[in-house]
C-alpha cells in the first residue's frame, strides 16, 4: 500500500530539548547546556506518543535534541513508545553522555537505530566543527560499540565548504564501521549555521553525483536531507548505468518525503514545524492534537500543493521526486515556496520556455 502522507507523516522528529553540552558550528538550535522554559513536559511527551499509536500507519519517533540524554525522563518515554509499538531512531548527542550503559539500554527498550554525527574523517577536523575536543573518539567508540551489540547505526554529516573535503574519509570510516546508513545533511543558514559557508549550486551537484558513487563502490546505504536534488541524480545516473547501487532513492514513480510531507518536526516547547530547518510554525501540540496541525493548517497544505511552489521548481519534470528545499528557499530567499536556490538543474520546460522568448 503507498503511503499517503496527506493523512499521516510517516517521520515524526521530536526536539526533545533544547539543552546540549556541544557548541557545534552548523547548530539548528543554537542550543545551549540548559532547557528553554516551557519545555514539553513528561505528560505532554506521553500524550503525543499515545496519538501517534493511532495513526495508519504508525510513524517512526525521531527524537532529536539538543541532546534526547538531558531529558530526566527519557527512559520512561522510550519504555511506553515500546509499549506502544512506536519505532524509535534516536540521535543523542556525542558527549560523555553516551556511555556503553546507555548504548545498552537502548538496545534493550528496542530503538532501531542510533545515529551518531560525524563532520570530521579525524579527531582534528571533527572536533573543531564540533566545538569541544575528545568529540570524534566518543563518536568512533560509541558507533563500534553499538555495532558489536547488534544496534543499527546511522551517520549523520553536515555538508559546508569546510566539511566538503572530509566526505571521502567519512564514507572510509563509515563502511569500516560497518554503519547501515549515511545521512548527508546539506547545510540550511539557520541558527549558527547562518555564520558558516554554503557550496555553491554546480558543488551541490558535483557533491551529489559523487555521493551517487559512493553508494557503489562502499555499499553505504545513503540518503540526504535539504538536498532532495540527490533524487534526481541517482534517478539520471540509473538510467545511464543500470548498475546496483544503495542509494536510499525510489524510482520516479515512487513516492518521496519532503518538509511538511511525510515529515513532520516538533520543537522542544511543542510548536509544529514542516523541518527543523523551516522554523515556521503553525500551531503547537499543547493546544491542539499534532495531526490536526499536519493534515489542517494552511502552511502544510499548501507545503503539499505542487502549484505552490514558483520558479523551475514547479514546471521541473523531477518535481514530484524532488521538490527542492523548501527550507532553503526560505532561510536564502525568505520564501518557503521560491525555486531551490542551490540547485543547478535547467528543467526542460524552463529551458524551452526560455528559448521561446
Amino acid at each position: 500500500m503507498r503511503p499517503n502522507f496527506d493523512k499521516f507523516p510517516l517521520l515524526v522528529a521530536w526536539e526533545m530539548t533544547h539543552a546540549c553540552d556541544l557548541a557545534c558550528k552548523h547548530c539548528r538550535a543554537s542550543a545551549e547546556p540548559d532547557p528553554l522554559p516551557g519545555e514539553l513536559t513528561t505528560d505532554d511527551a506521553m500524550r503525543l506518543l499515545e496519538e501517534l499509536a493511532t495513526y495508519t500507519p504508525k510513524p517512526i519517533l525521531l527524537p532529536t535534541g539538543g541532546d534526547p540524554l538531558k531529558r530526566h525522563d527519557l527512559w520512561a518515554i522510550l519504555e511506553r513508545a515500546k509499549d506502544l509499538g512506536i519505532k524509535v531512531g534516536i540521535t543523542p548527542a556525542v558527549t560523555p553522555l553516551l556511555t556503553h550503559e546507555v548504548i545498552d539500554r537502548f538496545k534493550e527498550l528496542g530503538v532501531h537505530m542510533m545515529a551518531v554525527s560525524l563532520d570530521g574523517a579525524s579527531p582534528d577536523t571533527h572536533d573543531t566543527f564540533r566545538g569541544v575536543p575528545g568529540t570524534f573518539d566518543l563518536a568512533v567508540d560509541a558507533l563500534a560499540y553499538a555495532k558489536k551489540i547488534g544496534l543499527p547505526t546511522q551517520i549523520n554529516t553536515t555538508v559546508t565548504k569546510q566539511t566538503r573535503p572530509e566526505l571521502p574519509g567519512i564514507a572510509d570510516l563509515g563502511r569500516d564501521l560497518g554503519i547501515a546508513a549515511w545521512e548527508v545533511f546539506f547545510l540550511v543558514p539557520v541558527g549558527r549555521g547562518a555564520l558558516l559557508n554554503q557550496l555553491t549550486a554546480d558543488e551541490y551537484e558535483e557533491t551529489l553525483r559523487w555521493l551517487y558513487q559512493v553508494s557503489k563502490t562502499h555499499k553505504l546505504h545513503i540518503r540526504t536531507t535539504e538536498a532532495p536534488h540527490f533524487r534526481r541524480v541517482v534517478i539520471q545516473e540509473r538510467e545511464k548505468s543500470g548498475e546496483a547501487d544503495h542509494a536510499l532513492v525510489q524510482n520516479k514513480r515512487g513516492v518521496h518525503m519532503h518538509d511538511g510531507y511525510g515529515f513532520v518536526f516538533v520543537s522542544a516547547t511543542g510548536d509544529v514545524y514542516p523541518s527543523g530547518f523551516l522554523a515556521m510554525s503553525a500551531g503547537n501540540i499543547k493546544e491542539k492534537p499534532l495531526l490536526e496541525i499536519y493534515q489542517n493548517a494552511e502552511l502544510f497544505r499548501k507545503l503539499r500543493d505542487r502549484e505552490s511552489l514558483k520558479g523551475k521548481c514547479r514546471v521541473c519534470e523531477f518535481g514530484n521526486v524532488c521538490w527542492g528545499s523548501r527550507a532553503r528557499a526560505w532561510a536564502e530567499l525568505g520564501d518557503p515556496f521560491a525555486s531551490e536556490p542551490r540547485c543547478a538543474y535547467v528543467p526542460k520546460a524552463w529551458q524551452e520556455a526560455a528559448e521561446a522568448v
